[in-house]
């Protein structure tokens, strides 16, 4: 399924990341007054290896 349609596979994986990422955040105890100091490296990090492992997937 996920070969015939590649853009589900990479909001996919995108999404699970994502999601790691989020909680891994969220339960960690960092306690800034702007958050997005973190999220905005962690999304933008998220994105970069998201691609990655979907072009590692593509070529099998």
């Amino acid at each position: 399924m996920f070969q015939k349609f590649p853009a589900l596979r990479r909001v996919s994986i995108y999404m699970v990341l994502s999601y790691v990422a989020l909680t891994l955040v969220n339960n960690s105890p960092l306690d800034l007054d702007n958050m997005w100091v973190v999220y905005l490296p962690m999304f933008i990090t998220v994105y970069v290896f998201s691609r990655w492992l979907d072009s590692r997937f593509n070529q099998g």
